[in-house]
C-alpha cells in the first residue's frame, strides 16, 4: 500500500504563530489576574469597609441578653399619672432605621465633618493602637453625626426598676417624712395640690403648693414624656436610673441605723451592676436625681450618730452621675439642679404671659430678705444681714421665726419679691436655699454671699458670668461690717438695674420645671437642660476614651472650678482658691462641717425656720 506523505509545514512560520499566540495567552492572562484583584480591593475596601464601621460596634445580642435590632421604639407621650413609674410602659414602632443611620452622618449627604469628627476620623486611620469600632458605646456616638435622626445623639435608656426603688414608696407616701404628710405634694405627677390665687400673686394657673425635696418624682413623670426614650441601649446617649432616692433617705434619717439607711442604696448598686447596660461603661453613663442635697447621701463613717447615707461614696455612684438640689464643691460625681419652684407652666403661653407681668411690676423696695437668724453658728452672717436690713428704710423683711410664719405662705414670699429689686440670699444651713429660685421667678435681682450657693452649683442652668444676673458681696465683708449693702445696692445705676432684671426674668424657663402631663415647645426647661447636661457629659467622656485624651492629671477637690471653664480654658488660681480650701485646722468648709449643716437643714421640714 503506498503511504500518503504528510506535509511538513514551514518552521520559521509556526514558530511564529505559536509565539504571536503565547502572547495573547499572557496579556489576556495578565488582564483577568488585574480585574480579579481590582474586585477583590472594591469588595474589601468599599463594600466591607462600608459595614464594619457601623456593624462592629453593635453590641453583641448574647452579652446584653436583649435581642436588639435596627428598629428604633420611642415611647409615646402619655398622661404620666396613670403610667407605673417603673417605664414599663407601650412603645410605637417609629419604622426601620436607615442603614445609613449612626455612620458617620452618611444620612445627609450635605453635612460637612466638624473639626471633632475629622480628629475622631483620623484617629480611627492613623492610630494602630487604638481601634474605636472595639468601643461598645460606638453605635450610639455615631448617632450624632446623623443630621437626618432629629434624636441622633440624644437618646435616653431607661432602666425599668423593680417597684420597691420608686413606685413603692408613693404607696407608702405618710412614711416619706417625720414631720410632713408627702402624700399630698406626691399628688398631681409630683407637683402637689394647686394654689389658689386669692391675693393675686400667682397666675390663674400652673402654681402648686410644690415641696422644696419633690424633684425624685417631678423629674421621673418629666422623662416620660422626653421625646426620645429608646428600648434598644446600644443607641443610648445616657442611661436614666429612677431610683427615688431622696424619699428613700428622707424616711430613714431620724431613728434609724445606719444598715437601715444604707440598704436601698446597696439593693441598687448590686441590681445594677449585674445588668449588661452597666458593663458598657462601667456606669459612666448613668445617671439619677434626688431632690435633697448631697450632703444627706456622704455620711463619712459608720457610726449611728453620723448623719444622712453612703450613697455617694458607694464605688457604683462614684461613676454614675447624680443630681441634686446642692452638690459638693469637692466631688465629681455630683451635679446642682434647681429646687422645684410653685410655678409650673403647661405651655409656652403660661411663660411669656408670666414674663411680661414680672417686668412691668412696680418694685418699691431697693431689697428684702426672708428668713431666720442663725444665733447657733458663729460663721452665718444672717444676724448682721437681719439688723442692716432693720435699720434700712428701702428693706423689707420677712422674720422666720419659730412657730408659724408668713415666710411658709408661698403668696406672701412671691408678693415681697415681686415688690422687690434685690433679693438676698445668704447661706442657710447648707450653702443653697429654694428662695434663689423664688426669687428668678419674682424677677428680683438675687444677691449672693458665698460663690457656692449658685455660682459652683447650676452651672447647667445659670450663666457662668454670673454678673450679668446677680449681686455678689463677700460674707467676710458682712462679717467684719466693712460693707453696707444699702450703699453698694443703691450705687448700681439704673441702667444696669433695669439690664440685670430683663436677664433674670429671661432666665425664669430655665429654673422652672414644667408640667410632667405637658411640655413646653419652645422653651427649655430645668428639666430639659438637665438631661443635655447629662448627655454632654457622657458624650464627652466617650469622645475622649476613643481619641484617647482622657484628662489623667483631674483633681475631684476642685471639680468646683472645672465647673467654671469655659470650652479651651485650663485650671489655674482661682479668687475663690480660699473659700473653698479644704483646711486641716478646720477654718474652710469641709465635708463634715457641710455634714453637720444637712443635719441641721432637717429642721426645715419641721416648719421652725427658713
Amino acid at each position: 500500500m503506498r503511504r500518503r506523505s504528510v506535509a511538513i509545514p514551514n518552521l520559521d512560520h509556526m514558530e511564529r504563530g505559536q509565539g504571536k499566540s503565547h502572547r495573547s495567552r499572557l496579556c489576556l492572562l495578565a488582564l483577568l489576574s488585574a480585574l480579579l484583584w481590582l474586585l477583590l480591593l472594591y469588595f474589601h475596601f468599599v463594600v466591607l469597609g462600608g459595614r464594619t464601621a457601623d456593624e462592629s460596634q453593635r453590641v453583641n445580642p448574647d452579652s446584653l441578653r436583649r435581642d436588639f435590632s435596627n428598629t428604633r421604639k420611642l415611647s409615646p407621650p402619655s398622661d404620666p399619672v396613670n403610667l407605673p413609674i417603673g417605664f414599663s410602659s407601650p412603645t410605637v414602632d417609629v419604622g426601620s432605621v436607615n442603614e445609613k443611620n449612626g455612620q458617620g452622618g452618611e444620612g445627609s449627604s450635605n453635612a460637612q465633618p466638624s473639626p471633632l469628627d475629622v480628629t475622631r476620623s483620623k484617629t480611627i486611620k492613623e492610630s494602630p493602637t487604638h481601634k474605636p469600632e472595639n468601643y461598645p458605646f460606638m453605635r450610639a456616638l455615631r448617632t450624632v453625626d446623623n443630621k437626618s435622626d432629629p434624636c441622633g445623639g440624644r437618646y435616653i435608656y431607661v432602666h425599668d426598676l423593680p417597684p420597691r426603688f420608686n413606685e413603692d414608696m408613693l404607696k407608702h407616701c405618710r412614711s416619706l417624712s417625720l414631720w410632713t404628710n408627702m402624700c399630698k405634694f406626691t399628688t398631681n405627677a409630683g407637683l402637689g395640690p394647686p394654689l389658689e390665687n386669692v391675693e393675686g400673686v400667682f397666675s390663674d394657673t400652673g402654681w402648686y403648693a410644690t415641696n422644696q425635696f419633690a424633684v425624685d418624682v417631678i423629674f421621673s413623670n418629666r422623662m416620660k414624656q422626653y421625646e426620645c426614650l429608646t428600648n434598644d441601649s446600644s443607641l443610648a446617649a445616657a442611661i436614666f436610673v429612677p431610683f427615688y432616692a431622696g424619699f428613700d433617705i428622707a424616711r430613714y434619717l431620724w431613728g434609724y441605723n445606719v444598715s437601715t439607711r444604707d440598704a436601698a442604696s446597696l439593693e441598687l448598686a448590686d441590681w445594677l451592676s449585674k445588668r449588661p447596660e452597666w458593663s458598657i461603661m462601667g456606669g459612666k453613663d448613668h445617671f439619677l436625681v434626688a431632690g435633697r442635697i448631697t450632703w444627706d447621701f456622704r455620711r463619712l463613717s459608720d457610726k449611728e450618730s453620723d448623719w444622712g447615707n453612703k450613697l455617694l461614696f458607694l464605688p457604683a455612684a462614684r461613676n454614675m452621675s447624680m443630681l441634686v438640689v446642692e452638690s459638693s464643691p469637692w466631688h465629681a460625681n455630683d451635679f446642682g439642679i434647681p429646687y422645684p419652684t410653685y410655678f409650673h407652666p403647661a405651655k409656652d403661653a403660661d411663660v411669656y404671659v408670666w414674663q411680661d407681668r414680672m417686668s412691668k411690676l412696680d418694685r418699691k423696695w431697693l431689697f428684702c430678705f426672708a428668713g431666720a437668724p442663725r444665733p447657733g453658728n458663729p460663721k452665718s452672717i444672717r444676724g448682721q444681714i437681719i439688723s442692716q436690713c432693720k435699720d434700712s428704710k428701702v428693706c423689707k423683711l420677712l422674720e422666720c421665726d419659730f412657730g408659724e410664719s408668713k415666710c411658709h405662705s408661698p403668696s406672701s414670699i412671691m408678693q415681697m419679691f415681686q415688690s422687690s429689686l434685690f433679693c438676698l440670699q445668704p447661706q442657710g444651713d447648707s450653702y443653697t436655699r429654694r428662695s434663689a429660685f423664688d426669687s428668678i421667678l419674682a424677677g428680683c435681682i438675687p444677691v449672693f454671699f458665698h460663690p457656692g450657693s449658685a455660682y459652683t452649683q447650676y452651672t447647667w442652668h445659670l450663666p457662668k458670668n454670673y454678673s450679668k444676673y446677680s449681686v455678689y458681696i463677700s460674707e467676710k465683708d458682712v462679717r467684719e461690717k466693712n460693707i453696707s449693702i444699702e450703699q453698694l445696692l443703691s450705687k448700681i445705676p439704673m441702667e444696669q438695674v433695669k439690664q440685670m432684671r430683663e436677664e433674670v426674668i429671661n432666665l425664669i424657663p430655665r429654673i422652672v420645671y414644667a408640667d410632667p402631663r405637658s411640655k413646653l415647645e419652645t422653651f427649655k426647661d430645668a428639666f430639659d437642660l438637665a438631661v443635655q447636661g447629662v448627655i454632654n457629659k457622657v458624650t464627652k467622656l466617650r469622645n475622649e476614651i476613643v481619641e484617647d485624651r482622657v484628662d489623667k492629671n483631674f483633681v475631684e477637690e476642685l471639680s468646683w472650678k472645672y465647673a467654671l471653664l469655659e470650652e479651651g480654658e485650663y485650671i489655674g488660681p482661682h479668687e475663690w482658691d480660699p473659700i473653698f480650701a479644704k483646711q486641716k485646722d478646720g477654718s474652710a468648709d469641709s465635708d463634715a462641717s457641710t455634714g453637720e449643716a444637712a443635719k441641721s437643714s432637717w429642721q426645715t421640714e419641721q416648719g421652725k425656720r427658713s
